[in-house]
């Protein structure tokens, strides 16, 4: 049994909390962790591992059974959902999904907290969010948000701004302005805003067009948009996270399976891994394994940023190291280490296995790309007072 704390200023619960890196993010800009969920195992002796204090606030449950009686009353709820059935990976079911349909198993939660619902709530997810089921999934789900009280204001940040990893992701803050709303009506007028017309709103870094594009086709929605700052420009590069490891550590692949790895590059990679292999100072590439007209193919990347750390679940999901020059190419997988500080958790405690390591990092929030959001959005909301909507003042830009 969780003990509830007292409400407390920036104290969050941390929904889908993975092996914690959201916590991490939220740490680092005074907040404060009172509650985390998960169902996986694995994930939570990951978090055990690096946080002494998971038994005082750790459940391990499947939301769709967790009672809300067991969340204390917090200021903000994070809410990590499962991508599976939102990515091109999976099948796209989307939220009808069985793993993303979770989703209402966290928005159950918040209904069942009535009076105590966190005033803020940030969520994680995919850009395939955005097009799931041609928007359907997505704006279902801003509008079970909105008929909890919450107006709510989408952006997409890549992690590529703060580490050297390609990682977009979309977010959604959610503020409540209507602690009144009752989750039982699926309906909304329908009627095109003026303002939402009016609102000086234009597409930007964080909000590119296809999401500009969304807000403007669904006025019906509570939208309340922010003007964020300019995203960092980071000069990180693969190298900087890389582990030095010799040539005859056992991480490294033998020959015959490097060889293996060359002989699956199309004629365009594999010129630019020959050229790699010729020059005289090493150099480093990422690969990912795709599937490409019934086959396996080796996809190198060259630029000095990794491609987006993934779940291993088969062979395709697992991002590959390689390093050439000299007249040599050797390869390997990245190790949990370097996933760690592509994720800017470079500190983090790993006693797990390989593979629960690379499944706990490549399920995870990248933790300086939350902070990022706590310094310049979270913290902002609440040094401001708090407001309520009013009918028709569906969209705001602050």
């Amino acid at each position: 049994m969780i003990n509830l704390p007292l409400p407390q200023h920036r104290t969050f619960a941390e929904f889908f909390a993975g092996i914690g890196l959201m916590r991490l993010g939220l740490e680092r800009q005074g907040w404060k962790i009172a509650f985390a969920n998960d169902l996986c195992q694995d994930k939570y002796e990951m978090y055990a591992a690096h946080f002494e204090d998971a038994d005082d606030h750790f459940v391990v449950e499947d939301i769709h059974k967790l009672n809300a009686d067991e969340v204390p009353t917090v200021t903000l709820a994070t809410v990590s959902f499962p991508c599976n059935d939102l990515s091109l990976a999976g099948a796209r079911a989307g939220l009808r999904g069985k793993q993303s349909s979770a989703f209402y198993g966290f928005t159950r939660v918040l209904r069942d907290m009535q009076k105590r619902r966190p005033r803020l709530i940030l969520l994680e997810n995919v850009t395939g969010f955005l097009t799931s089921r041609s928007g359907k999934d997505f704006r279902s789900a801003m509008l079970g948000l909105d008929q909890l009280g919450y107006a709510v204001d989408p952006f997409i940040i890549d992690a590529l701004h703060f580490v050297p990893q390609s990682r977009s992701r979309l977010f959604v803050v959610g503020e409540l302005v209507n602690n009144d709303a009752a989750f039982i009506d699926d309906t909304r007028a329908s009627s095109v805003n003026e303002k939402a017309k009016n609102a000086g709103f234009f597409e930007s870094e964080i909000r590119p067009r296809a999401l500009a594009e969304f807000i403007f086709a669904n006025p019906d929605i509570n939208w309340k948009l922010r003007d964020l700052p300019s995203l960092p420009q980071s000069q990180r590069r693969l190298t900087s996270i890389l582990e030095n490891l010799p040539h005859d550590a056992p991480e490294w692949w033998s020959e015959k399976r490097t060889a293996y790895l060359l002989n699956q590059m199309s004629q365009r990679h594999r010129i630019i891994a020959d050229r790699m292999i010729n020059s005289a100072g090493w150099s480093f590439g990422t690969v990912f394994r795709r599937v490409r007209e019934g086959g396996s193919m080796a996809e190198l990347r060259v630029d000095g940023i990794a491609g987006c750390l993934r779940t291993p679940r088969g062979g395709s999901g697992r991002q590959i190291l390689v390093k050439a020059g000299f007249g040599e190419f050797h390869a390997r997988l990245l190790t949990p280490r370097e996933c760690a500080r592509l994720m800017g958790a470079g500190d983090f405690k790993i006693s797990a296995s390989l593979n629960q390591a690379l499944f706990g990092f490549g399920d995870a929030v990248c933790v300086p790309v939350i902070e990022w959001i706590a310094k310049h959005y979270l913290n902002r909301v609440l040094g401001e007072p708090k407001a309520r909507s009013e009918p028709g003042q569906n969209l705001a830009y602050a």
